[in-house]
């Protein structure tokens, strides 16, 4: 039988799902844990270190919930029409009783320059003070996830990239066979595009891979397609 608090909640909407989790780091019986999910508001902010807290660590509670979040948001009596001057960043940490780590946190969310996102650092105290070191390890679980996060935005682009770039080349097919076969390029058959899975950042390389070789084929299609209007001419 659940016992976590996720089984009374009557939802309407999905529950959040962490971009990324980094490595443990152990260090004389404390515990540190780095999770990042995706936020566009301080509401949705906390409440995924509330989901955090109380779902996913439920069973075994951290002892601290170190959280910092970076929000793009509207400005007051601004409409967004106004281009980026509409806008401002809204920054917001946590200590939960560790004290400064909040802010600490923070700051390396800015130096990573990630936005829309909250970092939860959990730390499990296991009877030994750390000292100074402790900040070393917050900071060190924050950039695996921050930089985490940065990749997945990327391997994301990318994959909207190419389903545009294929698009595109299945398109200039279908021109390129209507000027061979001597009919309409509406009434040529398009080739159905490619469909991608839920690619892992390991598959970021791949991606990149795939958008280069996109690119050079609809140069070459393009090439082919003014080569065979020429001899039309």
């Amino acid at each position: 039988m659940t016992t976590t608090l996720d089984s009374f909640i009557t939802r309407s909407r999905s529950l959040p799902v962490p971009i990324a989790t980094s490595q443990e780091i152990r260090d004389r019986g404390s515990t540190f844990v780095g999770t990042i999910f995706r936020c566009s508001t301080v509401e949705q902010a906390r409440v995924c270190i509330q989901h955090l807290k109380n779902v996913i660590h439920g069973n075994k509670p951290a002892s601290h919930e170190i959280a910092a979040w970076r929000c793009m948001a509207l400005k007051q009596k601004q409409t967004g029409l106004g281009g980026p001057d509409d806008f401002e960043v809204r920054n917001g940490s946590e200590d939960d009783g560790e004290q400064w780590a909040g802010e600490r946190v923070l700051k390396l969310m800015k130096a990573e320059a990630v936005i829309d996102a909250v970092v939860v650092v959990s730390r499990w105290y296991g009877g030994t003070m750390l000292g100074p070191v402790r900040f070393t390890h917050i900071e060190t679980c924050a950039t695996e996830v921050c930089q985490a996060f940065k990749q997945q935005d990327e391997l994301d682009e990318a994959v909207l990239l190419l389903l545009a770039l294929d698009e595109e080349l299945n398109s200039l097919r279908s021109q390129l066979n209507a000027l061979n076969e001597g009919v309409d390029a509406s009434s040529s058959n398009t080739p159905k595009p490619p469909t991608y899975p839920d690619w892992t950042l390991a598959e970021l390389p791949k991606a990149k891979r795939l958008v280069k070789a996109r690119d050079n084929a609809i140069k070459s299609v393009k090439s082919l397609i003014e080569e065979k209007r020429q001899q039309q001419l």
